[in-house]
C-alpha cells in the first residue's frame, strides 16, 4: 500500500473519531496550577464564519481575562478580530484587526499597523484566548507545506510529531502533538484534536491544560510524550552546537581576576579536560593544540543568575548570554530535577543548576506548592533538605508567626531561608525572625510603605512602589537604621531591578525600555510581546512610576555602599535580563569590577560553590566567557560574548542565537 493512500486512510479515521465541532457548540479546556483548577479556555463556533473565545485564568493573585470574536469569509480568511480583557498586572486589553478592500489594519495597546494584503497572511494576535491559534493551526494543516505567512511579520511552521487516542465517558478523541515554530525563540509543543483545536499542553510544570471531560491521568500521558519531543529537539541542537575539547588555549586575553580584583594583561589561559589548567603569560603547548586568539578581548568568569524559574529551553538563551550558572528559586520538583540532569550532563545545552525549594501557605492568594499547617511546612523543609535543595524560599501568604519556627527548622537542616516578605509583616521583622535573604527590591520599600497593615499578597505590592517609592527618603534615620540591620546581619538582597523597571515603565505601543538595547536583535513575535503597558498607569501617575523605578537603582547603590550583599537575578527572559540587571548596577555607580564579582565569585560563595566555580583559577572548573570588548569600561559589552566554556564543552553564541532566531551581537571566536 503506497504512502499517500495510508495518509488518506489515517486522515479519514481521524475524522471519524473526532467530535464534530458543530455550529452553536463550544469546546472547553481546563487550566490547572499546583493548587488545582486555575481557569478555563472556551471556544464557541457560532457559525461557519463566526467564532467566539474566552480565557479566564486566576493564579498567584493575578487575573488574566480575554474575550475574543473572529469573523471569517467563505474561504476561511479572517475578516475581523476583536479581543478585550485584563492583563495579569492590570493593564486593559483591547485589540482589533480588520481586512477590507485589500488592506489589513490592526491596533492594540502594543502596536498598530496597516498594510496591503491579499488575505492569505494570517494575523497573529498578541492577546488571544484560544480561537486565533486554533484557526492558525487549521490553516497550516490545509497548506501542503504546513506553514503560513503571518501578520505583522514572520512565518509559522507546523510539524506533526505523534498521534494518540484517548478515551473518556463522552467518547474517544484522537489528538496529535505538533511543534509550531516561528512564534518564539524555540518551537511550541502542543496537542490538538483531529480538527485542529487546541487540546492539551504542559507549561514546564507550572500550568497544565487539558480538554474538559478528560482526566489529569490523561494529561500525564500526553505530558510524557510532549516532554520527550521537546527534549529530543533540544538534544538535537546540543549534538549540533556543543563543541567538546580536551585541551584548549586562549592566548593574549585580558583576564579578569575577581578574587584579587585585578586585570591580567596579555595573559594566556590553558584548559584541560574541563578544568583551568594554567593561567600565565606565553604558555607553551604542542603545535596541534586548539587555540583561540584573545587579543582585544576580555576573559571573565561565567555569569550567575540568582533568580531563575527554569524551563528546558532557557538553557540556550542563558548559554548564548554567558549565564552558565542559575539558582532556580521556584519550580516543580520533577521539572527542575529533569532540567538539572539534562543541563549538568550536557545532554541538553544549558547552565548549571542550583535548587531552592519554594512553598507558600494555602490561601486564596497562595502560589505554587502550598501547605496548610506549620507542621506540614516543617515536613516540606525536611523533604527539600533530603532531596539536595540548598535553601527555602517563602511566599506572601505565609503566616508571620510561622517565620521564626520555619527559619529555625531550615537552619537546623542546613538550609538558608529567603523569600518575599509575608503580608502583614515587615522586612525588618522577617530579618529578626531569621530571614537570610530577601527576594525583590520592592520588599525593602514596602517595609515603610506597607508596614503590617497592607495586604501585599495583592497588586498593592506593585502599585505602592510605582506611586510612592520615589517619595521615600532613603537617607532618613529610619531607613538608614534598617539598612544597617541588613548589613550587620549580612542579609542578602536579590533585587531584580530590571524586572521591576519593566513592570513600572512599560507604556502603550512602546518597546519595554529594559530591552531597547536588544530589540532589533529579537524575533519579531518575541518583540511584539515586549511592547505595551503591563500595569494600568494613568497619565497623572507616570512621573511617580518613573521616580519609583529610579529609586530602585539609587537604593541598590546605597545597599552596596553600606556593605549589604547583593546577588543578581532576573525573574524574566533568560540571558538578556541578566545583562540589563548588571548594566543597571554599573549605571547606579557600583564599580564595574565589583559588578563582575557580584555576578561571579560572590554568587558562587553564596551557594557553596566557590571552591570550584566563580573565578578563573587554576584547578577550578572551566567556566569562562570571552567578551569582544572590555566590560570594566562598558558593562553593555557583556552582550558581545564570543565564546562560552562550560566544563569540557565550548559554545559559540553566534550559533546559539541564530537557532533561537536572534540576530547575533558579535562574531564567535575562531579556533586556530
Amino acid at each position: 500500500m503506497n504512502w499517500s493512500l495510508l495518509r488518506l486512510l489515517f486522515a479519514l479515521s481521524s475524522m471519524v473519531s473526532a467530535v464534530v465541532f458543530a455550529n452553536n457548540t463550544s469546546i472547553t479546556n481546563l487550566v490547572y496550577s499546583e493548587k488545582g483548577l486555575a481557569g478555563k479556555q472556551i471556544m464557541t463556533k457560532v457559525s461557519d464564519t463566526q467564532y467566539r473565545g474566552s480565557l479566564d485564568l486566576r493564579w498567584n493573585n493575578r487575573v488574566f481575562k480575554i474575550d475574543e470574536k473572529i469573523k471569517l469569509n467563505g474561504k476561511g480568511q479572517i475578516l475581523s478580530f476583536e479581543s478585550t480583557g485584563l492583563s495579569p498586572f492590570g493593564a486593559a486589553i483591547a485589540e482589533s484587526f480588520k481586512w477590507q478592500d485589500g488592506i489589513a489594519s490592526w491596533e492594540s495597546n502594543k502596536e498598530d499597523g496597516r498594510i496591503k494584503s491579499s488575505g492569505e497572511q494570517f494575523y497573529l494576535p498578541v492577546n488571544s484566548a484560544v480561537v486565533a491559534e486554533n484557526l492558525m493551526v487549521q490553516a497550516m494543516l490545509k497548506n501542503i507545506v504546513n506553514s503560513i505567512e503571518l501578520l505583522p511579520s514572520g512565518t509559522a511552521r507546523l510539524t506533526e510529531l505523534k498521534t494518540v487516542k484517548l478515551s473518556a465517558d463522552s467518547g474517544s478523541e484522537q489528538v496529535t502533538l505538533y511543534a509550531i515554530s516561528g512564534l518564539g525563540f524555540t518551537p511550541d509543543f502542543s496537542w490538538y484534536d483531529s480538527q485542529g483545536n487546541f487540546f492539551a499542553k504542559d507549561h514546564s510544570g507550572f500550568m497544565k491544560v487539558i480538554r474538559e471531560g478528560f482526566t489529569l491521568d490523561d494529561f500525564e500521558k500526553l505530558k510524557v510524550i510532549q516532554n520527550s519531543a521537546e527534549q529530543e529537539y533540544l538534544e538535537g541542537v546540543a549534538r549540533k552546537l556543543s563543541h567538546s575539547y580536551t585541551t584548549l588555549l586562549i592566548k593574549n586575553a585580558q583576564v579578569v581576576d575577581v578574587i584579587n580584583s585585578v586585570v591580567l594583561k596579555n595573559t594566556d589561559v590553558l584548559f584541560k579536560n574541563g578544568k583551568v589548567s594554567q593561567v600565565a603569560k606565553n604558555i607553551n603547548v604542542p603545535e596541534n593544540t586548539a587555540t583561540i586568539d584573545g587579543s582585544g578581548k576580555t576573559l571573565i568568569p561565567g555569569l550567575w543568575d540568582m533568580h531563575g524559574h527554569l524551563s528546558k529551553d532557557d538553557g540556550l538563551l542563558n548559554m548564548a548570554a554567558g549565564v552558565t550558572n542559575v539558582r532556580d528559586v521556584g519550580n516543580s520538583h520533577d521539572n527542575i530535577m529533569e532540567i538539572e540532569r539534562l543541563f549538568n550532563t550536557n545532554q541538553v545545552i544549558g547552565n548549571r543548576v542550583f535548587r531552592a525549594g519554594f512553598f507558600d501557605q494555602m490561601s486564596e492568594f497562595s502560589a505554587g506548592l502550598s501547605v496548610k499547617s506549620l507542621a506540614e511546612a516543617h515536613e516540606k523543609i525536611d523533604w527539600f533538605a533530603d532531596n539536595g535543595y540548598i535553601q527555602i524560599k517563602l511566599y506572601s501568604s505565609i503566616d508571620p508567626t510561622w517565620v521564626e519556627p520555619i527559619a529555625k527548622h531550615a537552619h537546623r537542616r542546613g538550609l538558608r531561608l529567603s523569600g518575599h516578605i509575608p503580608a502583614f509583616m515587615t522586612a525588618e521583622q522577617a530579618v529578626k525572625a531569621g530571614y537570610d535573604e530577601i527576594q525583590h527590591i520592592n520588599m525593602l520599600f514596602l517595609n515603610f510603605l506597607a508596614g503590617t497593615e497592607v495586604d501585599t499578597r495583592q497588586q498593592l505590592r506593585f502599585t505602592l512602589i510605582g506611586e510612592k517609592a520615589g517619595d521615600v527618603d532613603i537617607n532618613s534615620k529610619e531607613f538608614n537604621d534598617f539598612i544597617q540591620l541588613l548589613a550587620d546581619n549580612q542579609i542578602v538582597i536579590d533585587p531584580t531591578v530590571s524586572t521591576f523597571r519593566s513592570l513600572l515603565l512599560k507604556e502603550r505601543k512602546k518597546i519595554d525600555p529594559e530591552f531597547l538595547a536588544v530589540a532589533e536583535h529579537l524575533p519579531p513575535n518575541v518583540l511584539r510581546q515586549l511592547k505595551g503597558a503591563e500595569m494600568n498607569v494613568t497619565d497623572d501617575l507616570k512621573d511617580n512610576y518613573q521616580a519609583g523605578a529610579d529609586a530602585m537603582s539609587v537604593l541598590v547603590k546605597k545597599l552596596y555602599d553600606k556593605g549589604v550583599p547583593i546577588v543578581p537575578g532576573t525573574d524574566n527572559i533568560a540571558g538578556f535580563t541578566l545583562h540589563r540587571e548588571l548594566e543597571i548596577y554599573a549605571d547606579a555607580g557600583i564599580p564595574e569590577m565589583d559588578v563582575l564579582k557580584i555576578a561571579s565569585i560572590n554568587s558562587a560563595r553564596l551557594v557553596g560553590a566557590a571552591h570550584y566555580l566563580g573565578s578563573i583559577t587554576e584547578g577550578k572548573s572551566a567556566d569562562v566567557l570571552l567578551i569582544d570588548g572590555d566590560p570594566l569600561k562598558d558593562m553593555s559589552v557583556l552582550r558581545k560574548t564570543s565564546l562560552v566554556i562550560k566544563d569540557n564543552h565550548f559554545y559559540k553564541p553566534e550559533e546559539l542565537y541564530k537557532i533561537l532566531g536572534v540576530k547575533p551581537f558579535t562574531p564567535s571566536s575562531r579556533l586556530q
